[in-house]
């Protein structure tokens, strides 16, 4: 008598046989995910049950509860971290003719927010370490037309602010920080938000935190996070808010601006997440700790380097594959831990190589030899506060099988050989 575990097929002759089924796929364990406690849920659902949904008091309570984290004087919410970076350089600006340098090793909005307002990106590489930009490479970059710099806080590791801080002071430049993994992380104990003119923020569903979709900019410059609330509102001189506070309907758009407005519901959830930041980067944290424990004697492993004196918020946990050492390439090792269930991830295509700015913008290959190499090795394992001890084991017994001498002779047969 057929039953779950089995499968009705029709041959040729048109008859009915039951075979049995193949097992179900195993769930894969993503590099990151999302985690949406009830009293998330809770909170989300008293504003939705309130008079307001769209823009309103929750964020501005949010707002000022994630300025207060980051140490900024300002905080302003918008609908993405991509909506973050363009009104970042649209506060600054940035427009046709103006350079704004940026490293190639991050995702396509870092450059893309340039774009949007005309100006050119310019992509300089970075250091071999831990992937980060530094003053040289910005300074070989330098022209009369660069307006500003982006400093992109890879995998979750500040860049080294000071003498980057230095040599756009020198210039006369403006220093953005692109801190969409680093939220809750420090250099030398003062906070991500508070190192740069600007420092903008994802809450997308995989981020420190999340709105589900969302951003943030910090800044202690009141006229810059004016400008920008206007930004997200179409450009007018006062929101609905003001209106109403000021018993008047009157309003002007007095330069143009998008519809980039944050909800209060996802204000909501973003004000009980950040209550929660705090304990999920200290378990990040662990969990980085007990991968470096158990690659340290694994030969061409590598996890990228951190900085002294930079605290980590360990959004990417990134290792460097070196072929020569595993006699496979990355490829193989992506593939075999993707057959184990281990949702591996690449971070990221250098932008620089992307078709859009090999075409528009003249890039090619050898412009950023570092970011190049290191892209061609570098491989994300999975890593998230709600991970258990269990999940960290299946990571580790993964890449030791897929790295290590059985795994190498294994991945040598293919990419859909099976390591186990």
């Amino acid at each position: 008598m057929p039953d779950g575990s089995s499968l009705l097929l029709r041959d040729g002759s048109g008859s009915l046989t039951w075979e049995p089924a193949p097992p179900p796929p195993r769930e894969i364990l993503p590099y990151g995910r999302h985690w949406v406690t009830e009293e998330d849920i809770r909170l989300v659902v008293d504003v939705l049950r309130s008079d307001w949904l769209t823009t309103g008091p929750v964020l501005e309570r949010f707002e000022r509860a994630f300025a207060r984290y980051v140490g900024a004087d300002q905080a302003v919410a918008v609908s993405s971290g991509t909506a973050a970076l363009h009104a970042a350089m649209f506060a600054l600006g940035v427009g046709p003719g103006d350079e704004v340098i940026v490293p190639a090793m991050t995702f396509a909005a870092t450059a893309n927010c340039v774009v949007f307002q005309g100006g050119t990106p310019v992509f300089a590489d970075v250091d071999p370490a831990t992937l980060l930009l530094g003053p040289a490479q910005v300074e070989a970059r330098l022209t009369p037309r660069t307006k500003a710099v982006i400093a992109v806080d890879y995998a979750g590791q500040p860049c080294d602010y000071d003498p980057l801080r230095r040599l756009v002071g020198a210039h006369g430049l403006a220093l953005v920080a692109d801190s969409s993994h680093a939220l809750g992380a420090c250099d030398h104990g003062r906070p991500v938000g508070s190192l740069a003119d600007l420092s903008t923020f994802s809450l997308h569903a995989v981020k420190p935190i999340t709105t589900g979709e969302g951003g943030m900019i910090a800044t202690d410059d009141a006229a810059l996070a004016e400008r920008m609330r206007r930004f997200r509102n179409h450009g007018f001189s006062r929101d609905h808010r003001q209106r109403a506070k000021a018993g008047s309907w009157h309003y002007e758009m007095t330069e143009l601006g998008y519809n980039y407005r944050l909800t209060d519901f996802q204000s909501a959830l973003g004000l009980g997440q950040l209550s929660k930041l705090d304990g999920w980067i200290a378990r990040r944290r662990q969990i980085a700790a007990d991968y470096d424990r158990a690659f340290a004697d694994l030969p061409g492993v590598r996890p990228l380097g951190t900085r002294h004196g930079a605290s980590h918020a360990w959004h990417l946990y990134v290792v460097r594959l070196d072929r020569e050492l595993l006699g496979v390439g990355r490829r193989e090792v992506f593939a075999a831990l993707r057959a184990r269930g281990i949702g591996v991830g690449v971070h990221y295509i250098p932008v620089h190589l992307h078709p859009f700015y090999r075409e528009r913008f003249g890039t090619a290959p050898g412009d950023c030899p570092v970011a190049e190499a290191a892209y061609r090795q570098i491989l994300s394992l999975p890593i998230f506060p709600a991970m258990t001890d269990r999940d960290v084991a299946d990571v580790v017994e993964a890449v030791q099988a897929a790295c290590g001498p059985a795994g190498r002779r294994g991945n040598a047969q293919g990419p859909n050989s099976k390591v186990r």
